[in-house]
Protein backbone atom coordinates (compact mmCIF):
# COMPACT_ATOMS: atom_id res chain seq x y z
CA UNK A 1 0.00 0.00 0.00
CA UNK A 2 1.25 3.52 -0.69
CA UNK A 3 1.45 5.24 2.68
CA UNK A 4 0.88 8.97 3.06
CA UNK A 5 3.11 10.85 5.46
CA UNK A 6 0.78 12.96 7.61
CA UNK A 7 1.12 16.72 7.79
CA UNK A 8 2.56 18.31 10.91
CA UNK A 9 -0.89 19.24 12.24
CA UNK A 10 -3.60 16.62 12.29
CA UNK A 11 -7.30 17.39 12.15
CA UNK A 12 -9.45 15.84 14.84
CA UNK A 13 -12.06 14.69 12.32
CA UNK A 14 -15.31 12.98 13.13
CA UNK A 15 -16.47 9.45 13.65
CA UNK A 16 -20.06 8.50 12.93
CA UNK A 17 -21.45 5.65 15.01
CA UNK A 18 -22.90 2.77 13.02
CA UNK A 19 -26.08 1.02 14.01
CA UNK A 20 -25.83 -2.71 14.52
CA UNK A 21 -28.36 -3.14 11.74
CA UNK A 22 -26.24 -1.08 9.31
CA UNK A 23 -23.36 -2.10 7.07
CA UNK A 24 -21.66 -4.11 9.80
CA UNK A 25 -24.60 -6.51 9.82
CA UNK A 26 -25.56 -6.30 6.16
CA UNK A 27 -22.11 -6.82 4.71
CA UNK A 28 -21.89 -10.54 5.27
CA UNK A 29 -20.26 -11.50 1.98
CA UNK A 30 -21.47 -15.06 2.15
CA UNK A 31 -21.23 -17.55 -0.65
CA UNK A 32 -24.45 -18.37 -2.45
CA UNK A 33 -23.07 -21.81 -3.19
CA UNK A 34 -20.27 -23.63 -1.46
CA UNK A 35 -17.52 -25.66 -3.06
CA UNK A 36 -14.94 -27.66 -1.17
CA UNK A 37 -12.19 -26.26 -3.35
CA UNK A 38 -11.18 -29.69 -4.64
CA UNK A 39 -12.66 -29.44 -8.13
CA UNK A 40 -9.90 -30.33 -10.54
CA UNK A 41 -12.01 -31.46 -13.46
CA UNK A 42 -10.16 -31.35 -16.74
CA UNK A 43 -6.46 -31.02 -17.44
CA UNK A 44 -4.37 -28.18 -16.11
CA UNK A 45 -4.79 -25.26 -18.48
CA UNK A 46 -1.85 -24.51 -20.70
CA UNK A 47 -0.21 -21.11 -20.50
CA UNK A 48 -2.48 -18.75 -22.38
CA UNK A 49 -1.89 -15.55 -24.28
CA UNK A 50 -2.04 -12.41 -22.17
CA UNK A 51 -3.74 -9.32 -23.46
CA UNK A 52 -3.55 -5.57 -23.50
CA UNK A 53 -5.12 -3.62 -20.66
CA UNK A 54 -6.48 -0.94 -22.96
CA UNK A 55 -6.80 -0.14 -26.64
CA UNK A 56 -7.84 -2.20 -29.64
CA UNK A 57 -4.61 -4.14 -30.15
CA UNK A 58 -5.20 -7.57 -31.68
CA UNK A 59 -3.00 -10.10 -29.94
CA UNK A 60 -1.31 -13.13 -31.48
CA UNK A 61 -2.96 -16.48 -31.00
CA UNK A 62 -0.45 -17.97 -28.58
CA UNK A 63 1.78 -16.88 -25.77
CA UNK A 64 5.06 -17.90 -27.40
CA UNK A 65 4.52 -15.44 -30.25
CA UNK A 66 3.63 -12.69 -27.80
CA UNK A 67 6.79 -13.26 -25.77
CA UNK A 68 9.00 -13.64 -28.83
CA UNK A 69 7.66 -10.36 -30.18
CA UNK A 70 9.46 -8.72 -27.25
CA UNK A 71 12.61 -10.78 -27.69
CA UNK A 72 11.77 -13.12 -24.82
CA UNK A 73 12.47 -16.86 -24.98
CA UNK A 74 9.38 -18.54 -23.43
CA UNK A 75 11.34 -21.42 -21.90
CA UNK A 76 13.98 -19.14 -20.43
CA UNK A 77 11.25 -16.86 -19.07
CA UNK A 78 9.54 -19.67 -17.19
CA UNK A 79 12.91 -20.97 -15.95
CA UNK A 80 13.81 -17.68 -14.28
CA UNK A 81 14.39 -15.06 -16.99
CA UNK A 82 11.37 -13.18 -15.59
CA UNK A 83 13.68 -12.11 -12.75
CA UNK A 84 15.49 -9.77 -15.14
CA UNK A 85 14.08 -6.32 -14.42
CA UNK A 86 16.44 -4.45 -16.73
CA UNK A 87 14.79 -1.29 -18.01
CA UNK A 88 15.05 -2.48 -21.61
CA UNK A 89 13.18 -5.72 -20.85
CA UNK A 90 10.53 -4.37 -18.48
CA UNK A 91 7.37 -4.21 -20.57
CA UNK A 92 5.25 -1.18 -19.66
CA UNK A 93 2.79 -0.34 -22.44
CA UNK A 94 -0.84 -1.41 -22.11
CA UNK A 95 -0.58 -3.77 -25.06
CA UNK A 96 2.57 -5.47 -23.71
CA UNK A 97 1.22 -7.34 -20.67
CA UNK A 98 2.26 -11.02 -20.57
CA UNK A 99 1.89 -13.39 -17.62
CA UNK A 100 2.53 -17.06 -18.49
CA UNK A 101 1.56 -19.64 -15.90
CA UNK A 102 4.56 -21.09 -14.07
CA UNK A 103 3.27 -24.28 -12.47
CA UNK A 104 3.84 -24.48 -8.73
CA UNK A 105 5.55 -21.08 -8.41
CA UNK A 106 3.19 -19.81 -5.71
CA UNK A 107 3.79 -22.48 -3.07
CA UNK A 108 2.44 -21.88 0.47
CA UNK A 109 5.78 -20.72 1.87
CA UNK A 110 6.33 -18.30 -1.01
CA UNK A 111 2.85 -16.88 -0.49
CA UNK A 112 3.46 -16.49 3.23
CA UNK A 113 6.73 -14.61 2.70
CA UNK A 114 5.35 -12.09 0.16
CA UNK A 115 5.65 -8.47 1.35
CA UNK A 116 3.38 -5.46 1.04
CA UNK A 117 4.28 -2.92 -1.70
CA UNK A 118 5.27 -0.08 0.62
CA UNK A 119 4.90 3.38 -0.98
CA UNK A 120 4.85 6.86 0.57
CA UNK A 121 3.79 10.42 -0.17
CA UNK A 122 4.74 13.55 1.75
CA UNK A 123 2.64 16.42 3.09
CA UNK A 124 3.69 18.58 0.12
CA UNK A 125 1.68 16.31 -2.15
CA UNK A 126 -1.48 17.84 -0.66
CA UNK A 127 -0.51 21.43 -1.36
CA UNK A 128 -2.97 21.64 -4.28
CA UNK A 129 -5.99 20.43 -2.32
CA UNK A 130 -9.26 21.52 -3.98
CA UNK A 131 -10.38 22.84 -0.62
CA UNK A 132 -13.04 20.15 -0.35
CA UNK A 133 -11.14 17.64 1.78
CA UNK A 134 -13.16 16.66 4.83
CA UNK A 135 -11.60 16.57 8.32
CA UNK A 136 -9.34 13.61 8.96
CA UNK A 137 -11.39 10.70 10.29
CA UNK A 138 -10.81 9.15 13.68
CA UNK A 139 -9.04 5.77 13.47
CA UNK A 140 -11.27 2.70 13.20
CA UNK A 141 -9.66 -0.43 14.57
CA UNK A 142 -9.48 -3.19 11.97
CA UNK A 143 -11.49 -6.27 12.90
CA UNK A 144 -10.52 -9.82 11.98
CA UNK A 145 -13.06 -11.45 9.66
CA UNK A 146 -14.83 -14.54 10.94
CA UNK A 147 -13.66 -17.94 9.71
CA UNK A 148 -13.97 -19.83 7.51
CA UNK A 149 -13.60 -16.93 5.13
CA UNK A 150 -15.53 -18.63 2.35
CA UNK A 151 -18.65 -18.47 4.54
CA UNK A 152 -18.26 -14.83 5.60
CA UNK A 153 -16.36 -13.02 2.83
CA UNK A 154 -16.43 -15.35 -0.16
CA UNK A 155 -15.41 -12.84 -2.89
CA UNK A 156 -12.30 -11.58 -1.02
CA UNK A 157 -8.79 -12.93 -1.57
CA UNK A 158 -5.11 -12.08 -1.99
CA UNK A 159 -3.27 -10.91 -5.10
CA UNK A 160 0.34 -12.08 -5.42
CA UNK A 161 2.93 -10.70 -7.82
CA UNK A 162 6.66 -10.34 -8.37
CA UNK A 163 8.43 -6.98 -8.58
CA UNK A 164 12.08 -5.86 -8.65
CA UNK A 165 11.88 -5.70 -4.84
CA UNK A 166 10.75 -9.33 -4.57
CA UNK A 167 7.47 -11.17 -4.04
CA UNK A 168 4.63 -8.83 -3.12
CA UNK A 169 1.03 -9.12 -1.97
CA UNK A 170 -2.16 -7.08 -2.32
CA UNK A 171 -5.85 -7.84 -1.84
CA UNK A 172 -8.63 -8.30 -4.39
CA UNK A 173 -12.34 -9.04 -4.87
CA UNK A 174 -14.26 -11.30 -7.25
CA UNK A 175 -16.66 -9.07 -9.21
CA UNK A 176 -19.62 -9.87 -11.44
CA UNK A 177 -19.21 -9.88 -15.21
CA UNK A 178 -22.51 -8.68 -16.76
CA UNK A 179 -21.63 -10.34 -20.07
CA UNK A 180 -21.00 -13.70 -18.40
CA UNK A 181 -23.64 -13.90 -15.66
CA UNK A 182 -22.85 -16.40 -12.93
CA UNK A 183 -19.51 -17.30 -14.55
CA UNK A 184 -17.26 -14.32 -13.91
CA UNK A 185 -13.48 -14.65 -14.01
CA UNK A 186 -12.88 -11.00 -13.10
CA UNK A 187 -11.04 -9.69 -10.03
CA UNK A 188 -10.91 -6.05 -8.89
CA UNK A 189 -7.73 -4.69 -7.29
CA UNK A 190 -5.46 -1.60 -7.33
CA UNK A 191 -3.44 -0.40 -10.30
CA UNK A 192 -0.26 -0.30 -8.22
CA UNK A 193 -0.67 -4.04 -7.59
CA UNK A 194 -0.18 -4.82 -11.31
CA UNK A 195 1.88 -1.96 -12.79
CA UNK A 196 4.71 0.21 -11.41
CA UNK A 197 3.35 3.39 -13.01
CA UNK A 198 5.34 6.10 -14.76
CA UNK A 199 8.78 4.80 -13.80
CA UNK A 200 8.26 1.11 -14.52
CA UNK A 201 6.15 -1.53 -16.19
CA UNK A 202 3.95 -4.56 -15.65
CA UNK A 203 4.60 -6.70 -12.61
CA UNK A 204 4.98 -10.44 -13.20
CA UNK A 205 3.54 -13.76 -12.05
CA UNK A 206 0.30 -12.04 -11.01
CA UNK A 207 -2.07 -14.50 -9.33
CA UNK A 208 -5.22 -14.41 -7.20
CA UNK A 209 -6.03 -16.74 -4.28
CA UNK A 210 -9.66 -16.48 -3.08
CA UNK A 211 -10.26 -17.08 0.65
CA UNK A 212 -6.51 -17.30 1.32
CA UNK A 213 -5.84 -19.09 4.63
CA UNK A 214 -9.54 -19.91 4.86
CA UNK A 215 -9.42 -21.11 8.49
CA UNK A 216 -7.43 -18.10 9.71
CA UNK A 217 -4.44 -20.15 10.85
CA UNK A 218 -1.69 -18.32 12.73
CA UNK A 219 1.92 -18.33 11.51
CA UNK A 220 3.03 -21.41 13.47
CA UNK A 221 0.09 -23.50 12.32
CA UNK A 222 0.38 -22.22 8.76
CA UNK A 223 4.02 -23.28 8.57
CA UNK A 224 2.97 -26.88 8.00
CA UNK A 225 -0.32 -26.18 6.27
CA UNK A 226 -1.30 -27.98 3.10
CA UNK A 227 -1.89 -26.26 -0.22
CA UNK A 228 -5.65 -26.76 0.22
CA UNK A 229 -5.58 -25.02 3.61
CA UNK A 230 -3.67 -22.05 2.22
CA UNK A 231 -5.53 -21.86 -1.10
CA UNK A 232 -8.83 -23.75 -0.63
CA UNK A 233 -10.07 -22.86 -4.13
CA UNK A 234 -6.68 -23.03 -5.81
CA UNK A 235 -4.58 -20.38 -7.49
CA UNK A 236 -5.88 -18.27 -10.38
CA UNK A 237 -3.38 -16.71 -12.78
CA UNK A 238 -4.10 -13.39 -14.47
CA UNK A 239 -4.01 -13.99 -18.22
CA UNK A 240 -5.33 -10.48 -19.02
CA UNK A 241 -4.99 -7.31 -16.97
CA UNK A 242 -6.50 -3.85 -17.38
CA UNK A 243 -5.60 -0.64 -15.56
CA UNK A 244 -6.08 3.05 -16.26
CA UNK A 245 -3.93 5.00 -18.70
CA UNK A 246 -3.64 7.60 -15.96
CA UNK A 247 -2.02 5.10 -13.59
CA UNK A 248 0.40 3.88 -16.28
CA UNK A 249 1.43 7.44 -17.20
CA UNK A 250 1.29 9.12 -13.77
CA UNK A 251 1.53 6.50 -11.02
CA UNK A 252 4.54 6.66 -8.71
CA UNK A 253 6.03 4.86 -5.73
CA UNK A 254 6.15 8.17 -3.87
CA UNK A 255 3.66 11.00 -4.04
CA UNK A 256 -0.05 10.91 -4.73
CA UNK A 257 0.25 11.02 -8.52
CA UNK A 258 -2.28 8.74 -10.21
CA UNK A 259 -3.97 7.68 -6.96
CA UNK A 260 -7.51 8.75 -8.03
CA UNK A 261 -7.10 6.32 -10.96
CA UNK A 262 -5.43 3.54 -8.97
CA UNK A 263 -7.66 0.63 -9.95
CA UNK A 264 -7.30 -2.54 -12.00
CA UNK A 265 -9.28 -5.50 -13.32
CA UNK A 266 -7.81 -8.98 -13.74
CA UNK A 267 -9.14 -11.76 -15.93
CA UNK A 268 -8.02 -15.02 -14.33
CA UNK A 269 -7.90 -18.72 -15.07
CA UNK A 270 -7.33 -21.57 -12.60
CA UNK A 271 -4.11 -23.55 -12.45
CA UNK A 272 -6.37 -26.60 -12.29
CA UNK A 273 -9.95 -27.27 -13.34
CA UNK A 274 -12.30 -25.51 -15.72
CA UNK A 275 -14.92 -23.88 -13.50
CA UNK A 276 -15.19 -20.10 -13.51
CA UNK A 277 -13.99 -18.21 -10.46
CA UNK A 278 -17.50 -17.08 -9.54
CA UNK A 279 -18.86 -20.64 -9.76
CA UNK A 280 -16.00 -21.91 -7.62
CA UNK A 281 -16.23 -19.42 -4.75
CA UNK A 282 -20.02 -19.12 -4.95
CA UNK A 283 -20.28 -15.33 -5.02
CA UNK A 284 -19.19 -12.13 -6.77
CA UNK A 285 -20.04 -8.47 -6.24
CA UNK A 286 -21.44 -5.96 -8.70
CA UNK A 287 -19.25 -2.89 -9.32
CA UNK A 288 -20.95 0.47 -8.69
CA UNK A 289 -19.66 3.08 -11.18
CA UNK A 290 -22.05 5.84 -10.12
CA UNK A 291 -19.39 7.48 -7.89
CA UNK A 292 -22.00 8.43 -5.27
CA UNK A 293 -21.39 11.56 -3.20
CA UNK A 294 -20.15 10.88 0.32
CA UNK A 295 -23.18 12.64 1.76
CA UNK A 296 -25.41 9.91 0.32
CA UNK A 297 -23.43 7.04 1.85
CA UNK A 298 -24.21 6.12 5.41
CA UNK A 299 -21.28 3.75 5.80
CA UNK A 300 -18.67 1.94 3.77
CA UNK A 301 -16.54 -1.12 4.50
CA UNK A 302 -13.01 -2.04 3.38
CA UNK A 303 -11.80 -5.65 3.33
CA UNK A 304 -8.26 -6.94 2.88
CA UNK A 305 -5.20 -8.79 4.14
CA UNK A 306 -2.95 -6.18 5.86
CA UNK A 307 0.67 -7.37 5.80
CA UNK A 308 2.78 -4.57 7.32
CA UNK A 309 3.25 -4.51 11.12
CA UNK A 310 1.43 -5.01 13.40
CA UNK A 311 -0.24 -7.41 10.92
CA UNK A 312 1.47 -10.29 9.13
CA UNK A 313 -0.63 -10.70 5.96
CA UNK A 314 -2.09 -14.05 7.02
CA UNK A 315 -5.51 -12.93 8.26
CA UNK A 316 -8.40 -11.13 6.57
CA UNK A 317 -9.51 -7.91 8.24
CA UNK A 318 -12.15 -5.25 7.69
CA UNK A 319 -13.02 -1.67 8.69
CA UNK A 320 -16.40 0.06 8.53
CA UNK A 321 -16.89 3.84 8.71
CA UNK A 322 -18.80 6.76 7.22
CA UNK A 323 -16.70 8.05 4.27
CA UNK A 324 -15.37 11.55 3.75
CA UNK A 325 -13.59 13.24 0.85
CA UNK A 326 -9.85 13.51 0.15
CA UNK A 327 -8.60 15.90 -2.54
CA UNK A 328 -5.10 15.66 -4.05
CA UNK A 329 -5.32 18.32 -6.76
CA UNK A 330 -7.89 20.48 -8.59
CA UNK A 331 -7.35 18.50 -11.81
CA UNK A 332 -8.20 15.09 -10.33
CA UNK A 333 -11.36 13.60 -8.81
CA UNK A 334 -11.70 13.50 -5.06
CA UNK A 335 -11.16 10.16 -3.33
CA UNK A 336 -13.15 8.43 -0.60
CA UNK A 337 -11.53 8.27 2.85
CA UNK A 338 -12.44 6.24 5.92
CA UNK A 339 -10.88 5.67 9.33
CA UNK A 340 -9.02 2.33 9.36
CA UNK A 341 -5.90 0.86 10.96
CA UNK A 342 -5.19 -1.68 8.21
CA UNK A 343 -1.68 -1.45 6.75
CA UNK A 344 0.11 -2.34 3.51
CA UNK A 345 -1.09 -5.56 1.92
CA UNK A 346 -4.68 -4.39 2.18
CA UNK A 347 -4.01 -2.40 -1.02
CA UNK A 348 -6.46 -3.28 -3.76
CA UNK A 349 -8.96 -4.70 -1.30
CA UNK A 350 -12.57 -3.88 -2.13
CA UNK A 351 -14.67 -1.17 -0.51
CA UNK A 352 -18.33 -2.12 -0.25
CA UNK A 353 -21.62 -0.39 0.46
CA UNK A 354 -25.21 -1.56 0.55
CA UNK A 355 -27.32 -0.37 -2.40
CA UNK A 356 -30.94 -1.48 -2.81
CA UNK A 357 -30.34 -4.16 -0.21
CA UNK A 358 -27.32 -5.61 -2.03
CA UNK A 359 -23.60 -5.35 -1.41
CA UNK A 360 -21.74 -3.57 -4.23
CA UNK A 361 -18.08 -2.70 -4.73
CA UNK A 362 -17.64 1.07 -4.81
CA UNK A 363 -13.85 1.56 -4.43
CA UNK A 364 -10.57 -0.13 -3.48
CA UNK A 365 -7.78 0.66 -1.05
CA UNK A 366 -5.14 2.88 -2.63
CA UNK A 367 -3.34 5.05 -0.07
CA UNK A 368 -3.08 5.65 3.69
CA UNK A 369 -0.84 7.49 6.18
CA UNK A 370 2.36 6.15 7.75
CA UNK A 371 0.48 6.25 11.05
CA UNK A 372 -2.08 3.74 9.65
CA UNK A 373 -5.11 5.64 10.89
CA UNK A 374 -7.12 5.93 7.65
CA UNK A 375 -7.39 4.64 4.08
CA UNK A 376 -8.36 6.36 0.84
CA UNK A 377 -9.68 4.86 -2.40
CA UNK A 378 -10.66 6.17 -5.85
CA UNK A 379 -14.19 7.04 -6.84
CA UNK A 380 -15.14 4.64 -9.64
CA UNK A 381 -16.58 6.77 -12.42
CA UNK A 382 -16.51 6.72 -16.21
CA UNK A 383 -12.75 6.01 -16.45
CA UNK A 384 -13.09 2.94 -14.24
CA UNK A 385 -16.16 1.75 -16.13
CA UNK A 386 -14.30 2.06 -19.43
CA UNK A 387 -11.48 -0.12 -18.11
CA UNK A 388 -13.99 -2.65 -16.78
CA UNK A 389 -16.13 -2.75 -19.93
CA UNK A 390 -13.06 -3.22 -22.10
CA UNK A 391 -12.06 -6.25 -20.06
CA UNK A 392 -15.57 -7.72 -19.96
CA UNK A 393 -16.27 -7.23 -23.67
CA UNK A 394 -12.96 -8.49 -25.06
CA UNK A 395 -11.77 -11.11 -22.64
CA UNK A 396 -14.57 -12.00 -20.22
CA UNK A 397 -15.78 -15.08 -22.08
CA UNK A 398 -12.31 -16.57 -22.63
Amino acid sequence: MRSIRPSATRGRGRRTALAATGLAAALALTATACNDGKDTAGDKPAATTSAASDGDTQLPGNLSDQLKKHGIDPDKWKNGAWKNWDKDTWLREAKDFVNPVIDGLWKPERMKSAKDPNKTVAAKDFANDQGVTDPEPEPVEAQAEKTPYHEHAAPVGKVFFDSPEGSMVCSGTVVKDPRNPGKSNLVWTAGHCVHAGAAGGWYRNIAFVPSYNDQGLKANALRNATQSQVAPYGTYWADWVSTSNEWISQGAESGGAGAPYDFSVLHVKPEQGTKSLEETVGNALEVDFSAPAVQSIGSMGAWGYPAAPPFDGLLMNKCIDRPGRLSLSPEQPTMYRIGCTMTGGSSGGGWFRVRDGKNVLVSNTSIGPATNTWLAGPQLGKEAQQVFDNMSEKYGNR
